[in-house]
């Protein structure tokens, strides 16, 4: 089992960065791959950024905006948001894939980008 636990959201002006955090525990050598996706109102939660040992990959749109990172001493996953936009507003979940493809999630933290 991985327990997954999200803080970091809230509501920012456009324009605005937040920096989001996971912190991961239980079995962790279990775990190939982690990411976030996020899921606005009436629509399908999607991939944002994910992490794994090759590398890290990000959805076309925010590519040069977010940045996704991994502490292993403390795992912990971040995801670091610039130049957010209302498109952006959504709720946030980390996940956590295991080598036979099983996903965790996390609660979910809510981000909200307005004016």
């Amino acid at each position: 089992q991985v327990q997954l636990v999200e803080s970091g959201g809230g509501m920012v002006q456009p324009g605005g960065s937040l920096r989001l955090s996971c912190a991961a525990s239980g079995r962790m050598s279990t775990i190939s791959a982690m990411g976030w996706y996020r899921q606005a109102p009436g629509k399908q939660r999607d991939v944002v950024a994910r992490i794994t040992t090759g590398g890290t990959t990000y959805a076309d749109s925010v590519k040069g905006r977010f940045t996704i990172s991994r502490d292993n001493a403390k795992n912990t996953v971040y995801l670091q948001m610039n130049s957010m936009t209302p498109e952006d507003t959504a709720k946030y979940y980390c996940n956590a894939k295991q080598w036979n493809s099983y996903d965790y999630w996390g609660q979910g933290t809510q981000v909200t980008v307005s004016s």
